[in-house]
Formats: structure tokens, C-alpha cells, sequence
């Protein structure tokens, strides 16, 4: 289902039969796009124009469309989560969006100014001098607090022409945009002032310290909040961007698995009237007064099924979580793997459950037989045959992609004011979960070959966090600041990857379809592959049937076999440094990569050698048994 993206005022009826004020469509995406592409803060070209996506404050919710994961609602600190409005009517005047960047610049008369001074008359996009189409600037600017601005094409001509020679405030300037075309590179495009200054091309623009060099500073400008929302006095120096260019908005989204009891139907009856009971509780009246409450609303006790001191006592287990110490922050660096929320999944995934009802949301049993067809190094092959992840949009970043394994606080502002709620979606599917052997893991991780290759990641990675925390101005000391990485976080990681292109040539789907979530501690090793859409298509049985132990038997002994070998090879196995930031080793996308949607780390802490060793030591592989 799609959001559409308003802009403009007109009149329709409203949900009760009144006139009220919506606005004119311009677009629509997916709702997943919602918290994955087009987020707040993100920027979005429809047809001849560019556009911003506002805040949450400014998006028109409905309760019917409310999402809960009483786990998650915890961790971030939300009383729900909102499903981004759909385009179909009533619900599909929710998404609003701003003229952004506000520069335009016409081919025909060259003028480059402001959107509104061309006059171009509503609804178009066109110069109101020659009648022809405008086109939004290609540059802006943006740093890694989230702030964003319209490239500084003024300051640029001016400063960079003639660095000492003051702006006459008095004189008229007017800007023109020039492009030879001789060459593809911005030598090519000159920005000319009407005043007389020299004219600057654009090359050096998108060099680091191209603005610094020119003293010019971050402005705190949040677009997508108003034009006047600012953020004074940022010290993060501003970088030159292409205004669809991936690095202009990062998402940080968030996800948990509905797992008992919070995925059982007594706590998803509850969610609609735990706030009310709740009260009725911190008011300290009498439990048998809210007894008698919930007596009189048979949609709790689901028409007898439970009774009201079942309910009251989901409603106590309710409170005790609110009461309970939120998850680990990403203050520290820590993979999101070992947190609490993952923890709490874990053993819920390695224990599986008994017998459930047909409407809970999470069911898992042991693959039946005696674990004799497991493959070597498995200890646990679990069937999630239905499974239920809510994934929320916490916030975003720019420039620079938020650090997979933590340590990294940028946020930026969703909306004006706090909000109780988050954009999020709820999708359904089912998967495998796979339990490593602990016993094997163990002595593996001792291993002198996975010790000093998972050492080089680590390094790599350490230098990142400890660069990245100099640039924020933290006061951590160097030595503090250490990356996560371990050798069997790069084994998890990597084995995930191998069975999910494995199995999506076995199971008939795409790998973009599969995704991995991954269980990582001193105490845990597993991984979870599944499906997770929007619809019933996640669950058709065909991603369990790849958990039964000789079917498990069969693919992880063909994905091995082609990890052994990679079309790139020997460079690739060779690589000491391969990937994002170097965070990589012997993986390319050749052999282990997959696409952005189904890893959770994008792509980097890799190293197929931990699974199948290197010719030189075969040992460094898990899955080596020795001659």
C-alpha cells in the first residue's frame, strides 16, 4: 500500500460529512518507504519539482491506524507507533512535504534565484520571464547533525572569486547559472554574479573542506521542520551533496519480534484499552472496581475466553515492563545483536513454544528428529513458522551512514515539539533459526586464524569510531572508544549471508526477500533467517522447510562448497581490507554480499575465510574438522 505526498489546499468531506481543508496529491510511495527511503527529513523529486518530508507533526495520523510492540514502545520511549497514511481516502492527506531546495535556475534566461521570484504561476514550475521549465538546484549541503541547506551559490561566487573583497549590499545581485557542457565535470558549471565579481565555477565544491575553507559555517537549518527552524551554534562542518544522493539521509530504524507473552491474544486485546486501565491502577482504586470494569467490555475478556483477572494481571505484567530498565543506548558500541531486546528474543527462539492459538503471532517448534542429520557445528535447528516484526522509524543522519555497531548519538529532530508516536510498519512472515554449538564456538574463537583476522576488522573499525568521536567533540579518551567486532560476530554475520544466497536459489525466494537478525553475545550464537512483507506471501512455507535437519544437511553443505571458491578470487580471499571503510575482508559481491535490504550491518563485518579457512590455514575456517 502507498502514502501519498500533499502539498496545496483544497476542500473535501471530511470522515464525519463536514467540509474540511486537505491538500492537492503530488505523489505517493510505499508505506515501508515511510521509515526505509522517504523518511522525514528525506528529499524526493516528483515530476519537475524537489520536495522535503516535514515532520511528524505535521503528518495526519488516525488511531485506527495504530501499531504495538509493547518491547519496542519501552525501548524508545513511545506510547505507539502510527502506520504512515495510506493514499486512499479519508486517510491519504497525512504526508505533507515542503519546496526544497528553495534555488532554481532556468536553462533558457540562466537565472538562478529563489523559486518564488520566478513567478512562476501555481501548480507549475516554470520561469515567468521565457515560460520555460525550472529546474531545482542539483547541489545542497548538508552535516553529519542532520542540518541541511540550499547550496550556498552567493557566498560561493563571491568568496571564492575574491576572497577580500567586501560585498557591496548597495549593488544589485543577481545570479546566473552557466554550463558549457564541454565536460561532465563541474569545471564546467560557472556561477556568475550581476555585480561584477569573477566568475567561480563549481569544481572543489564537494571536496571536505571545501566550505571551511571559505568560512563557510553550518547554519542549523532543519527544512523540513519550516523555513525559520533552526538549530544555532553547530560546529559540524558542512559538506556539498547532489540532492538525491544517498549520503543526504540516512535512516535509523529500529525492530523487534512480537515474542511472547507481548505476540499472545490476551496482550494484543489489551493494547487498545491498557492506557485506561492502566490509570485506573495509578489512581489506586480498588482491584475489584477495575474487575468489574473490565467485566462490562466483553472485547477484553474476548467474550468469556479470558477472565478479568487474567486481564488485570496482563495489565500488571504490562506496568512491570514500563517500570523496568530501558535496553543497552548506543552511546556505547555495542552491536544491536547483544542487546536486551535480542537477548529476550534469543531464548525465546532457542526454546521455542508448546501449542499456540491461531491468531498469536509467534510460533516455534524444534525441527523434528534426533539431531544426528544436523549439520557439523549446528546445535539447534528451530522452525519459526510465524513470526511478527514491527519496525519503527527512530530518526536519521546525513553525510555520513549511522555506525552499524553503535557508539554513534547523532540524532536529528522528527518533528517540532516531543511526539508520543513513531512512523513504523508491521510485517509477517516466517523463518529459520539456526543455534550454533557453543562448545565448537568456543575453541574456534581461541584460534589463532580467526583471532588475527577478525583483529584487522577490529582495527579498522576502532580507528572509524575514535575519528568519527573526535569530529563530535566527545571527551571520551581514544582508548575508551573500541570497536565490538569479534570473531564470532564476523562467523554469525557471514554464515547468515551464505545460506541466504543459498536458499534463495532453493526456496524460490529472491535473496532482497530474505533478511537476517542476528544473536551475538559471550552467551549467544545464533542467527535467524526469514521472510518478513507486508503480506501473507512471507509465509508459504517454503523458508521453514529449509530448517529440517537434512534439508539444512544438504544446503549448508552446498553453500560451503561455494564459499570455498569466489570468481574473484585469489585477490578476494587475499584482501586484507575490502568493502565500507575496510571493514571487510574476503567478501565481495561475488560471493557473500547481498542487497542493503536483508543485512543488518550494510554489508561490512564479513570475512568468508571464518567459515571455510584459507589455503594457507585451512584451520581459520569453523566448519575445518581436521584431517
Amino acid at each position: 500500500m502507498s502514502m501519498a505526498l500533499r502539498s496545496g489546499r483544497t476542500r473535501q468531506a471530511g470522515r464525519n460529512g463536514e467540509a474540511e481543508v486537505t491538500r492537492k496529491p503530488l505523489g505517493a510511495v510505499r508505506r515501508a518507504q515511510a521509515i526505509t527511503t522517504y523518511g522525514v527529513g528525506s528529499v524526493i523529486a516528483i515530476e519537475d519539482q524537489s520536495y522535503i518530508v516535514s515532520g511528524l507533526d505535521s503528518w495526519r495520523v488516525w488511531p485506527s491506524d495504530k501499531v504495538y510492540e509493547p518491547r519496542l514502545q519501552h525501548w524508545l520511549q513511545v506510547a505507539n507507533f502510527q502506520l504512515p497514511p495510506a493514499d486512499e481516502p479519508p486517510s491519504g492527506d497525512g504526508i505533507r512535504v515542503r519546496l526544497f531546495p528553495e534555488m532554481y535556475s532556468c536553462g533558457t534566461c540562466k537565472k538562478l534565484q529563489e523559486f518564488k521570484r520566478f513567478g512562476s504561476l501555481a501548480g507549475r514550475s516554470v520561469c515567468g520571464a521565457c515560460d520555460k521549465p525550472l529546474t531545482p538546484s542539483r547541489f545542497v549541503i548538508a552535516c553529519e547533525n542532520g542540518h541541511l541547506d540550499d547550496f550556498p551559490y552567493f557566498e560561493w561566487v563571491h568568496k571564492k572569486s575574491a576572497p577580500t573583497r567586501e560585498v557591496d549590499q548597495q549593488t544589485k545581485h543577481e545570479l546566473t547559472l552557466e554550463s558549457s557542457g564541454q565536460t561532465a565535470s563541474l569545471r564546467s558549471v560557472v556561477i556568475k554574479c550581476s555585480c561584477g565579481v569573477p566568475p567561480a565555477s563549481l569544481e572543489g565544491a564537494f571536496g571536505g573542506g571545501a566550505m571551511s575553507a571559505l568560512g563557510i559555517k553550518c547554519k542549523g537549518r532543519r527544512p523540513w521542520l519550516g523555513r525559520d527552524a533552526k538549530e544555532p551554534q553547530c560546529i559540524a562542518i558542512p559538506r556539498t551533496l547532489q540532492r538525491g544522493a544517498s549520503a543526504a539521509w540516512f535512516s535509523i530504524t529500529r525492530s523487534a519480534l512480537s515474542i511472547p507473552p507481548w505476540s499472545q491474544t490476551l496482550q494484543q486485546r489489551l493494547n487498545e484499552h491498557y492506557n485506561w486501565l492502566a490509570k485506573k491502577l495509578e489512581r489506586g482504586l480498588p482491584e475489584s472496581e477495575i474487575l468489574e470494569d473490565i467485566k462490562e467490555h466483553p472485547h477484553l475478556t474476548d467474550d468469556g475466553r479470558f477472565t478479568p483477572e487474567a486481564v488485570l494481571a496482563a495489565v500488571h505484567r504490562r506496568r512491570e515492563l514500563e517500570a523496568s530498565a530501558l535496553p543497552d543506548s548506543d552511546e556505547a558500541a555495542m552491536f544491536e545483536s547483544a542487546n536486551k531486546l535480542r537477548q529476550e528474543e534469543y531464548n525465546h527462539l532457542y526454546d521455542g513454544t508448546g501449542s499456540v492459538a491461531r491468531d498469536e503471532n509467534f510460533e516455534c517448534i524444534q525441527a523434528p528428529g534426533d539431531g544426528s542429520a544436523l549439520p557439523y557445528g549446528i546445535n539447534r535447528s528451530m522452525l519459526v513458522k510465524r513470526l511478527r516484526e514491527v519496525r519503527a522509524l527512530e530518526s536519521f543522519t546525513r553525510v555520513t551512514m549511522p555506525d552499524p555497531a553503535g557508539g554513534d548519538t547523532r540524532r536529528a529532530a522528527m518533528a517540532n515539539g516531543t511526539m508520543d508516536w513513531l512512523p513504523a510498519i508491521e510485517v509477517s512472515g516466517e523463518g529459520v533459526f539456526l543455534a550454533i554449538d557453543e562448545h565448537l564456538v568456543r575453541a574456534w574463537e581461541q584460534r589463532p586464524g580467526p583471532v588475527r583476522r577478525a583483529q584487522q576488522i577490529w582495527l579498522n573499525h576502532t580507528a572509524i569510531l575514535r575519528e568519527r568521536a573526535e569530529r563530535a567533540g566527545s571527551t571520551k579518551l581514544p582508548g575508551d572508544i573500541k570497536s565490538p567486532v569479534t570473531p564470532r560476530y564476523v562467523l554469525l554475520h557471514t554464515l547468515a549471508h551464505v545460506l541466504i544466497n543459498e536458499w534463495s536459489l532453493d526456496c524460490g525466494y529472491p535473496a532482497a526477500a530474505l533478511r537476517e537478525r542476528l544473536y551475538v553475545d559471550q552467551d549467544m550464537a545464533g542467527v535467524l533467517i526469514y521472510t518478513a512483507t507486508s503480506d501473507s506471501a512471507g509465509s508459504l512455507g517454503g523458508v521453514v522447510a529449509q530448517g529440517e535437519h537434512r534439508k539444512l544437511y544438504e544446503t549448508l553443505e552446498s553453500a560451503l562448497t561455494r564459499t570455498e571458491w569466489c570468481s574473484q578470487d585469489p585477490p578476494c580471499m587475499e584482501s586484507e581490507a575490502s568493502g565500507i571503510d575496510s571493514l571487510n575482508l574476503a567478501a565481495c559481491y561475488a560471493c557473500v554480499l547481498l542487497p542493503e535490504t536483508s543485512c543488518e550491518t550494510n554489508n561490512v563485518f564479513l570475512d568468508r575465510a571464518m567459515l571455510v579457512g584459507t589455503p594457507d590455514d585451512p584451520a581459520t575456517g569453523f566448519f575445518y574438522k581436521g584431517d
